[in-house]
């Protein structure tokens, strides 16, 4: 299978890449700084993720994109909205389909229980207000794309092992396990892209038990 990954060099892409590599992918690699890319993929394109003519070759003959963009840092943020619209218009141009991108599930409070819905959420909601508004309007524009797209909602990301037991839940969040880890997030992402489901879905992950 041909990917393409954005974020390539992030905690969750390096992952991403790493594992599909060792699962006998191909694997192009969007990147601002090649230096930071700890695995030796077969394609590296440098560009900038808010210019869909640049993104075009990039992702063009892939079977699947997978973005792993996000906000470095507090404070207001684009990256997650303006690099899913170049994302989704490039893949129009080059008509490729299959879209995997990772969003969060601290912004939503569907199956959340009664204690973190109405204490810990209003919190969390409050303290990330420009990073989850960056994610939501991702959403909303992946959601509209008329692409083959799965958005993955992960909870708080950890730098745990790859364990590939993973929980999730379709439109709501897992209850009762607020962590995965990046390594397992990648696992799941990759399964998305190998076997094509949740189609048109927003899918919750977390650490299986």
């Amino acid at each position: 299978m041909k990917l393409t990954v954005f974020g390539a060099s992030g905690g969750t892409g390096r992952e991403v890449v790493r594992q599909a590599l060792a699962r006998g992918h191909h694997v192009t690699a969007v990147v601002r700084d090649p230096a930071r890319l700890d695995e030796p993929v077969q394609d590296v394109v440098v560009a900038d993720v808010f210019d869909p003519a640049a993104l075009v070759a990039a992702v063009g003959g892939s079977d699947a994109v997978v973005s792993a963009l996000g906000p470095r840092g507090r404070g207001p943020s684009r990256i997650c909205r303006d690099g899913a619209a170049a994302i989704i218009t490039a893949m129009r141009q080059a008509e490729v389909r299959r879209l995997l991108v990772v969003s969060n599930s601290g912004m939503h409070r569907e199956g959340d229980g009664w204690f973190t819905r109405l204490a810990v959420k209003p919190i969390l909601i409050r303290m990330l207000r420009e990073e989850y508004e960056d994610m939501r309007v991702m959403e909303e524009r992946v959601a509209a794309s008329g692409l083959d797209w799965t958005v993955v909602r992960p909870p708080r990301l950890t730098d745990g092992p790859h364990t590939g037991v993973i929980a999730s839940s379709v439109g709501r969040n897992v209850r009762g396990s607020f962590t995965i880890s990046r390594a397992d997030l990648a696992d799941y992402l990759l399964r998305l892209a190998e076997d094509g489901s949740h189609r048109g879905d927003a899918v919750s992950v977390a650490k299986g038990s």
